[in-house]
């Protein structure tokens, strides 16, 4: 029931109970409405408020994994750079020593260090005055990972000698360069002449450093080794022949 200046509330208890009335008036009335309305609004505020502040959180979470990410991809970069540089400091060190030509045999020649003696020596199974291909080609033993094989079903007529890129190849014995180039095999090649008929052939180089008419000395750097041609890693293919016949490159030079 409402009247004027307020309004009162009956009260029926269940059972059949005194029936109570309870006065309120409106100026009493106005003032609880206007509480439960401020409790309302401060209950949505609450609500816009927190719903706002976890989707703040939750961006800056996103963030800081990003920045995150961006911190490593930054060390990432700083590390492939220094490599970088490093390879490109070996890289210029490795032009010095070669010449700026690269391909060819810089003037004068290279200025490599020798190997397993002196460069005139015989080398294995020879002497200073014996110009067969007896010196090991490598400055370091190496690994045979196929030696020389004749037939008819499988035929590989040199060694296959593992050595890491940029080693030096060194001519097994004195000689004039034949030939050299980029064989769809043999990759990168240098054919040297040698003398009683022997020629030695030196396969998959990443770099050669002779040409076509030079004279070599037993050891000399002639090329570095690589994978070019039909290789699957770094390494020498070397042969031996005599009059054009394949020849075990063992029974002249001994592995050091």
């Amino acid at each position: 029931m409402s009247h004027r200046n307020g309004y009162t509330l009956l009260l029926l208890p269940d059972g059949g109970g005194k029936t109570r009335r309870l006065r309120l008036r409106g100026s009493r009335v106005r003032f609880l409405y206007g509480i439960g309305l401020v409790v309302c609004l401060l209950g949505v505020g609450f609500l816009v408020s927190w719903w706002y502040l976890a989707a703040q959180a939750y961006e800056a979470t996103a963030l800081r994994a990003e920045v995150e990410e961006l911190r490593s991809e930054r060390l990432q970069v700083g590390l492939l750079a220094q490599q970088l540089s490093e390879v490109e400091e070996e890289y210029e060190r490795l032009r010095g020593m070669l010449g700026a030509g690269g391909s060819g045999s810089p003037e004068g020649g290279p200025a490599l260090p020798a190997s397993f003696g002196a460069l005139d020596d015989g080398g294995a199974g020879g002497d200073a005055d014996d110009g067969r291909p007896t010196a090991w080609p490598l400055t370091e033993p190496g690994f045979i990972t196929q030696p020389l094989i004749e037939g008819p079903e499988e035929d590989h007529p040199g060694l296959d000698i593992a050595m890491p890129t940029g080693s030096y190849i060194r001519a097994a014995g004195p000689g004039r360069v034949k030939e050299v180039g980029d064989d769809p095999v043999y990759g990168r090649f240098v054919l040297l002449e040698h003398s009683e008929g022997y020629q030695t052939l030196y396969g998959h180089a990443s770099v050669l450093v002779v040409e076509p008419g030079d004279q070599v000395r037993r050891r000399e750097v002639i090329a570095l080794t690589g994978s070019t041609g039909q290789s699957t890693a770094p390494h020498l293919h070397f042969e031996v022949r005599q009059n054009g016949e394949p020849v075990d490159p063992l029974t002249l030079v001994a592995p050091p």
